[in-house]
């Protein structure tokens, strides 16, 4: 039977790992409300279930579906995708879905965060959050694992570690009132240092111009390796990007990580910029307590919202002349993975891309054994 724990992973000699290290899966929610995605959600779905088959080529998926979903999910999906049954607000798992620790012995432990849909009644992006804030026990309580829940709000899509005791976070966002008003940057730092188990935490100012989850790391720079970090680019100066991206890039360069090595940054060039037309507007349902979808708004693409399965790296594609570069580039970076490309535009549309729908499950010793049983 899965415990609760009162200790923390680094207490107990538990780490978040890289996301190239080996998985058992990968977790997705399914996107259905009509008020985020448009037409109903179904280019949306189209939209997951491509990104759910092509992570399939290198792991085991599961996706997540409401009662009422369920049979348009298994229809429409992959069949070698899992689908089970689970309530939930909207389909971003990557935040509101569990953190996944593991020991040395190979033993896997989640983590399972508070969450506010990215801000609360303040700012917050819709009302209410309830099912989503559920779905990181949910799945713990599915994979039997046990469960740490510290009174900590902390979104997946505002972290990304290299595996080895370093961090990288945006002040933007883990610094922002509507997430943790009672902390400073000194606890908030001991949080992560404690559930993460990193001895450096790295800090950029901001993320992606107009990010609307406050500047998520994950859609702005990653590790790649160790030592390594890819970068959101432009050459564009007139582009509110280049500000935020060259100050990165400086600061990035003389940053050491937990290691003490100096980090090497690899700049990956955005696409043009991506603006929300007016049929795509009046496609999406108005709510009062959404963030509506308005013709003309700039959206936050970025190609470094991409997932690393155990043999694939599935990256969104924009249908723009920047695609197959970043392509390449992802590529050369990680030799030993195919790269595929699955249109991003429509998850885009509803406030984030592919790694924001996808959370990666640790293999881990344990795990392994006990698949192959």
């Amino acid at each position: 039977m899965a415990k609760i724990l009162s200790t923390t992973p680094r207490a107990d000699g538990f780490r978040m790992p890289a996301e190239w290290e080996p998985h058992s899966g990968c977790w997705m929610l399914w996107p259905e409300r009509s008020d985020n995605w448009r037409r109903g959600a179904k280019p949306a779905q189209h939209a997951f279930a491509a990104v759910a088959s092509a992570i399939t080529e290198g792991e085991p998926v599961t996706v997540c579906v409401s009662p009422g979903q369920y049979v348009i999910a298994r229809e429409m999906l992959d069949p070698a995708v899992r689908v089970v049954e689970m309530t939930s607000n909207d389909s971003w798992i990557r935040d509101c879905g569990p953190t996944f620790v593991v020991s040395d012995e190979g033993v896997v432990r989640g983590i399972d965060w508070k969450f506010n849909a990215w801000g609360g009644l303040g700012d917050g992006l819709y009302f209410p959050w309830d099912q989503d804030d559920l779905v990181g026990e949910k799945v713990l309580e599915y994979e039997r694992d046990d469960r740490y829940a510290p009174d900590f709000i902390l979104e997946g899509g505002s972290i990304d570690v290299d595996g080895e005791g370093t961090v990288l976070a945006t002040e933007e966002c883990l610094l922002n009132p509507n997430r943790n008003p009672n902390l400073d940057r000194a606890g908030i730092e001991q949080m992560l240092r404690d559930y993460l188990n990193v001895d450096s935490v790295l800090w950029l100012p901001k993320g992606v111009h107009l990010d609307e989850t406050d500047g998520h790391i994950d859609n702005f720079c990653r590790f790649v390796a160790p030592g390594e970090v890819v970068l959101t680019w432009t050459d564009d100066t007139a582009d509110p990007q280049y500000a935020i991206s060259a100050d990165a890039f400086e600061r990035l360069a003389s940053m050491r990580d937990a290691k003490g090595r100096s980090l090497k940054v690899h700049k990956l060039h955005q696409p043009r910029p991506v603006l929300i037309t007016a049929e795509e507007a009046a496609d999406v349902d108005h709510v009062p307590g959404t963030l509506p979808r308005q013709a003309g708004d700039r959206l936050a693409a970025s190609y470094v919202n991409f997932y690393i399965a155990n043999e694939r790296i599935v990256m969104p594609g924009y249908d723009d002349p920047r695609d197959l570069p970043a392509q390449q580039m992802l590529a050369d970076l990680f030799p030993g993975r195919r790269v595929t490309v699955v249109p991003g535009r429509e998850i885009l549309l509803g406030g984030g891309n592919i790694h924001c729908i996808t959370q990666q499950e640790p293999l881990g010793k344990i795990k392994r054994a006990r698949r192959a049983a």
